[in-house]
């Protein structure tokens, strides 16, 4: 388990405390929905303009916001201004922007030197801590498929995650632990849900998005192909990095026509753009809430282009190993890092 997981493991009965000792006010345009004994809100009001993630403040899992003056420490600025404000990215996704955007042109024009800290400083932990969902598309990028010798999906092809996979900026994957030799890169833009989302036209699937990250989907390909069902070469711990950031999807505009790379030890190995994808955003968004419910805060990984090492010839490939640092980039939404231990 790596050291971000086990931070969240930790502080996240902390923040979820926080949150039910000062319950928050919902107006009457959001129902509340029940989820498991908890309460999400179907349609929050969704932040705008924002850079959000999720870093540490000694064990604890706290809310920071990207400006130019730094990284704004949202509970200290939320003490200094005397307001409330939302303690995680989850927080902020499942119950709307509470007046963080105000907050943030506040802090940003008013507040002091110490509410802002210098993004090298910090400690990263993973962008979004607690999904319902995490949701992932394979073979759809027409070029991947071909790579693969797989037929171009005439649907979409759904697999899972789980939340023990989540893994931060700058993190590390621990394949040294897993019983498989046969490691992967996947690069993959990463929609997050901003509200409750059921049985959606792809006209409107994309209003349903609070915004957009960078992902990797890091594989066991031995585990994968034992048999026809993915899913235990993609659920091992860690191997679902997601950040640095999640940016609002107004700060993004099309998801469809993004840059996307892989680069291993500085050698770049995936080089495409989200616009191969067969299956578009709004396409996957409303498919898939015609399956099932989506709620806020539910993850979807779009898929990988090009480039795998499982689509090299046999001879050429080389599997991932301890030692090696990974990078994922996508346009506008920021580089991914961790490394293999």
């Amino acid at each position: 388990m790596t050291s971000s997981r086990r931070h969240f493991l930790k502080t996240s009965a902390i923040s979820g405390g926080a949150a039910l000792a000062a319950p928050l006010a919902m107006n009457q345009a959001q129902a509340a929905v029940p989820v498991f004994g908890s309460t999400r809100v179907a349609n929050p009001e969704m932040a705008k303009g924002l850079t959000v993630l999720n870093y540490m403040e000694g064990t604890q899992v706290v809310l920071g916001v990207k400006t130019q003056r730094g990284i704004l420490r949202v509970g200290k600025a939320a003490q200094a201004f005397s307001v409330r404000a939302p303690i995680t990215t989850d927080d902020l996704i499942q119950h709307g922007d509470q007046g963080l955007g105000k907050l943030v042109a506040q802090a940003v024009a008013k507040g002091g030197a110490d509410l802002f800290v210098d993004e090298s400083k910090i400690e990263f932990a993973p962008a979004l801590s607690n999904p319902e969902k995490i949701i992932c598309v394979g073979l759809n990028y027409a070029k991947h498929a071909k790579e693969t010798n797989n037929p171009i999906p005439k649907l979409p092809i759904l697999f899972n995650k789980f939340n023990n996979t989540l893994n931060a900026h700058n993190g590390t994957v621990k394949v040294s632990a897993v019983n498989a030799e046969k490691f992967d890169y996947e690069a993959e833009l990463v929609i997050v849900m901003g509200k409750r989302a059921a049985n959606v036209s792809e006209a409107e699937a994309l209003s349903y998005v609070f915004g957009y990250a960078t992902g990797q989907d890091f594989t066991a390909r031995d585990l994968q192909m034992r048999s026809s069902q993915w899913m235990i070469g993609k659920t091992n711990d860690g191997f679902g990095p997601i950040g640095p950031y999640v940016l609002t999807s107004d700060l993004v505009g099309d998801p469809n026509q993004l840059k996307i790379e892989q680069y291993v030890n500085g050698e770049v190995r995936q080089s495409s753009n989200t616009n191969d994808m067969v299956f578009n955003c709004a396409q996957i968004v409303s498919y898939t809430s015609k399956i099932f419910t989506l709620e806020p805060g539910d993850v979807i990984f779009t898929g990988t282009p090009e480039g795998v090492i499982s689509g090299y010839a046999k001879d050429k490939q080389v599997w991932l190993k301890p030692g090696d640092v990974l990078e994922t980039r996508i346009e506008k939404l920021g580089n991914l890092k961790f490394k293999l231990t």
